[in-house]
């Protein structure tokens, strides 16, 4: 039998939701503070996992199970699912787009051996448009010197096992929350660097080949990018 339709059906719908319903009840499990898509920025947040109960007059009678875990955010109350969570705060973000210009420019410059001040020049200043507002040339330069100390990893050779690590803990957890245009604006900063003094060398063109990895540019891109940048704009 079709049900009643026509007012008096929606009628008899809207008694029986008055009647009978659904409720979740929240309990908290933890906080913290995150990237609220909601908000647009930087919140606090509860941890909230559920149990759903079946409602009588909205009375709770009888259990119908877990509800996934949510994230609801202290300002907007909305609640988002956990994977919001995997998305940096602002500040986290802009710490961690800082650490990697750095780490790239300290590797471009490491890979082409003795340090020009024009590359210094370079590297400083796109370092502290990222955030490192005190850097200096004779900063880079010392750790530079430093590195190349450390165990030989930086030689102005090819790149070595050890500075694609260093690139890669700084780069990859950064790739997945940049778009496109901002993972090359970083290689375009390494090449300008390299760039600085004269042709790439071998040695950074591995070590920017390596970058561009990181940061999950795929390699015709990556050559792409390393020709555009030697165009005067």
């Amino acid at each position: 039998m079709l049900p009643e339709r026509g007012p008096r059906g929606h009628t008899a719908a809207a008694g029986l939701s008055r009647l009978l319903g659904t409720r979740t009840a929240w309990t908290a499990v933890g906080d913290g503070e995150f990237f609220c898509p909601g908000c647009g920025g930087d919140r606090n947040y509860q941890r909230l996992t559920g149990r759903r109960r079946l409602t009588l007059l909205g009375v709770p009678v009888l259990p119908r199970g877990e509800s996934g875990p949510a994230v609801e955010c202290a300002a907007c109350r909305r609640h988002f699912g956990t994977d919001v969570l995997d998305h940096p705060t602002t500040t986290r973000f802009s710490a961690m787009l800082r650490d990697a210009v750095h780490t790239v420019a300290l590797a471009v410059l490491a890979a082409g051996g003795v340090c020009s001040r024009a590359s210094l020049e370079t590297a400083a200043t796109g370092v502290r448009a990222a955030g490192f507002d005190d850097c200096t040339e004779e900063q880079l330069a010392a750790l530079v010197e430093a590195l190349e100390a450390d165990t030989g990893r930086f030689t102005g050779e090819p790149c070595t096992a050890g500075l694609a690590i260093e690139l890669h803990e700084a780069l990859d957890p950064l790739a997945p929350h940049l778009a496109a245009p901002g993972r090359e604006s970083i290689l375009l900063q390494g090449a300008r660097i390299a760039l600085a003094d004269g042709p790439y060398t071998p040695a950074e063109r591995d070590a920017l080949a390596t970058v561009g990895a990181a940061l999950t540019i795929c390699s015709t891109d990556v050559t792409r990018l390393l020709a555009a940048a030697r165009t005067p704009s």
